[in-house]
């Protein structure tokens, strides 16, 4: 029978059937083909290769002089100076032979016979007439070398960051921009990614008014739903805002109903154990299978995870702040497998805690906290807040202190985990 689990125990079971659905997704080979500009956030459903060696040719990595490293082992050198090779200049232009150098600039081809760069701050151009041997080719122009290089020093060999044929980018990645910029590299201006799910939201209560509604004495404005739509299209789905569904049996579950025709049903609010939190009556009618009926986290103990007509659904509180923390913890990696997304592990960052904090134990807390300071020397307090239903605490937060569930106090100065939104 399905009950409370620890967080850990809901975070495995939500894995697993994030890891099926994946799977299944997989195997749907339910595909778009976009331009590449337009592909940010979406899950390759193909490998990217490389369509040639990377780099094509031997690429300086400092501007410098083209030597042979033989001819530098004492410094200092006076070498001839027979050319000069800019970014996007053949390499076939010069062959470097015993004393001489070429003047190459980063990202330019290493010219035949040379073996290694010498940075430009480590020479000295030579005027001519010094008493060293003339070259028709370069002006009679000659360079001194100060500082010895080995072979393979200040560029990088054709092929050294991947060959033709390589797999670049796996297939399931979620396209960033760095993944973009290397699909631009290989030549690819339209890429195939897979569908993104369409994920309904389904705000319950009858206290919620929608946005543009002045609420009444005892009303509040329906923030979850925007919120919620917000989060799942930053996951990879498409959201799909549902009417307010009131707290009544029959309209909410036509509303339920219509949820469960997406690929994922989200329902904010009437999860709690109040007489007119009706969600879970409903979803067993309709013959729901639970997988938890609650995780012991602060705040979002009465989150909701289960199955029904093949669609999978969350029960998430209805308190804006227990409903964000649900769906980062919860919601999020199933909506990246169904979007065909590899899986990700739930990072913690480190900071010392600024201030002492002391909770109870039992629950995993997730408070809303903010993280300071800068490069390496990060911070944490917490943010004040008045409850799970304190919306305005969290435009103060930009990050979620996490308490061990053993922990009643922690002392000011010790490193603690951080979770960010």
């Amino acid at each position: 029978m399905p009950g409370v689990v620890s967080f850990e125990e809901a975070r495995r079971i939500v894995e697993g059937h994030a890891g099926r659905a994946r799977e299944a997704v997989a195997e749907s080979r339910s595909f778009d083909t976009v331009d590449l500009n337009c592909a940010r956030g979406r899950a390759l459903a193909e490998e990217l290769a490389a369509d040639r060696d990377f780099p094509a040719f031997a690429r300086a990595t400092r501007d410098g002089y083209a030597v042979r490293a033989s001819d530098v082992e004492r410094v200092p050198a006076r070498l001839e100076l027979i050319g000069e090779i800019k970014a996007g200049d053949s390499g076939d232009s010069f062959s470097v032979r015993a004393g001489q150098a070429v003047s190459i600039m980063t990202g330019a081809p290493l010219p035949a016979g040379a073996d290694a760069v010498v940075m430009v701050e480590y020479t000295a151009e030579i005027p001519p007439g010094s008493g060293s041997s003339q070259s028709t080719a370069s002006g009679g122009r000659n360079i001194e070398i100060q500082r010895s290089v080995k072979t393979g020093e200040n560029f990088v060999p054709r092929g050294a960051e991947a060959r033709a044929g390589d797999v670049l980018i796996e297939a399931g990645r979620r396209l960033d921009h760095s993944l973009i910029a290397i699909a631009a590299a290989v030549g690819r201006s339209r890429v195939r990614v897979f569908r993104r799910p369409r994920v309904a939201v389904l705000a319950t209560g009858d206290e919620l008014v929608e946005v543009g509604v002045t609420p009444g004495p005892a009303q509040i404005r329906n923030s979850n739903s925007y919120s919620l739509a917000a989060q799942v299209e930053e996951a990879g789905g498409e959201a799909v805002r549902l009417a307010i569904a009131p707290d009544e049996v029959g309209r909410l579950r036509e509303l339920i109903e219509e949820g469960l025709s997406c690929d994922l049903l989200l329902l904010s609010g009437g999860v709690s154990m109040g007489k007119f939190d009706l969600v879970e009556r409903v979803l067993g009618e309709l013959g729901a299978e639970l997988y938890f009926t609650g995780a012991r986290i602060q705040p979002g103990k009465p989150v909701v995870f289960g199955s029904c007509a093949r669609r999978y659904f969350f029960g998430l509180p209805g308190n804006p702040v227990s409903t964000m923390v649900t769906f980062r913890l919860f919601a999020r990696p199933l909506i990246a497998a169904l979007a065909g997304a590899l899986p990700e592990p739930l990072a913690f960052l480190k900071a010392r805690l600024k201030a002492e904090v002391r909770t109870k134990t039992g629950l995993t807390r997730f408070l809303p906290a903010v993280i300071s300071g800068e490069f390496t020397e990060s911070e944490v307090e917490l943010a004040a807040w008045q409850g799970s239903g304190d919306i305005a605490a969290l435009a103060r937060a930009n990050c979620y202190l996490v308490v061990p569930p053993e922990r009643e106090r922690i002392p000011a100065g010790e490193m603690v985990s951080v979770l960010l939104p």
